[in-house]
């Protein structure tokens, strides 16, 4: 046992010096008061990064000829926490395409009926029903959950409180389910999509109706 004793101290004898000149070799080259794995040899420079264009929030910049209603309508939305705001535009309504024109056909029969007739007609203005159309799209996913309801209402409630307030029909209680709500305010017409519902109805051109 004796034997044994003598060499565990001979073994743990030089330990505590050896780490302790190891200990003050690390910490005598910085000061007391900067921990060892700090730098001290000047002040850091901070690293700015740039977003990624993809990454980039997109903006749509309104038309100058633009009602102070529409540009209201416009900044409420672009608050609202339903909406992915790079889909909120206002543009001018797409040009409709005119028909073929009718076919024509010779009388029928005894009393010759059948016979091609287009009718008087009437002369209309060129344009569209609306002179500007707002169109906004929820975020995916939550279109069946009352988010297209809920700026259906913020919508009307913007029309609404504006002086003189917009004359708009009377409000639908009927649950949005094909992921498209429409709000005719007179002069313009308000959109509010799901993601399927644009992709399917307003990224087509006219060449393809």
């Amino acid at each position: 046992m004796q034997t044994l004793r003598c060499i565990g101290r001979a073994v743990a004898g030089p330990g505590p010096s050896r780490l302790g000149s190891t200990s003050r070799s690390i910490t005598g080259a910085t000061s007391p008061s900067m921990p060892w794995f700090i730098d001290n040899e000047g002040p850091v420079q901070s690293i700015t990064r740039n977003t990624p264009p993809h990454l980039a929030p997109k903006t749509h910049e309104l038309p100058e000829n633009l009602s102070a209603g529409i540009r209201q309508l416009f900044l409420q939305l672009s608050k609202s926490p339903l909406l992915e705001p790079s889909t909120l535009s206002v543009e001018r309504p797409v040009a409709a395409l005119s028909g073929p024109p009718l076919p024509q056909t010779l009388p029928k029969g005894r009393r010759k009926r059948g016979r091609t007739y287009s009718g008087e007609g009437l002369v209309e203005e060129p344009g569209g029903i609306w002179d500007w159309v707002v169109t906004a799209q929820v975020k995916d996913g939550t279109e069946n959950r009352g988010s297209i309801e809920a700026v259906v209402r913020q919508v009307r409630k913007t029309l609404l409180s504006l002086d003189p307030p917009l004359p708009l029909p009377p409000n639908s209680k009927r649950r949005m389910l094909n992921g498209w709500a429409m709000i005719d305010a007179g002069k313009f017409a308000v959109h509010i999509l799901s993601r399927d519902a644009r992709r399917k109805y307003f990224e087509r051109s006219a060449a393809e109706w």
